[in-house]
């Protein structure tokens, strides 16, 4: 009959504090201790150890992809917005398209009209612009351009 060992014995918590002290993340600690990821993040908590916010530097993820994401999905929404630009600001927003939430498809504006769960609650219905969700106006609501 073999008896059930326990995951954390004297010395896998002197090696957890150790490693924990090198600055090792709790994957790296898990592997070396051969524990769980999870075991690791437990005991850590329940030994109320913490690093210094001054502690060893972490590599950072590079921003550079999302950022050029980002603008790129800018300059569409930009590019969009200005063709419409030549409409009068205070036109009215035409709604003869409106719709219910079984009727949106990507033909379709799907911005909310009124208060959902209210008897006249709808969507615009008119035709977005291509690539987004809106249609010309509620575009140019949904997309302002914040000034830093």
């Amino acid at each position: 009959m073999s008896a059930i060992q326990p995951t954390w014995t004297t010395e896998r918590i002197e090696l957890l504090k150790i490693h924990f002290a090198a600055g090792l993340t709790c994957r790296e600690i898990a592997e070396r201790i051969g524990v769980s990821r999870n075991a690791v993040i437990g005991k850590i908590s329940r030994l109320n150890l913490m690093r210094d916010k001054a502690g060893p530097a972490r590599k950072e993820r590079s921003g550079e992809p999302r950022k050029r994401a980002a603008s790129r999905l800018r300059r569409q929404i930009l590019r969009a917005i200005s063709v419409e630009e030549t409409r009068a600001e205070e036109e009215p927003i035409a709604n003869g398209h409106r719709c219910s939430l079984f009727e949106l498809s990507k033909q379709t504006c799907r911005w909310p009209l009124s208060t959902p769960g209210a008897a006249d609650f709808c969507f615009c219905g008119n035709p977005p612009l291509e690539g987004l969700p809106y249609c010309p106006r509620h575009s140019r609501l949904a997309y302002r351009i914040s000034v830093r």
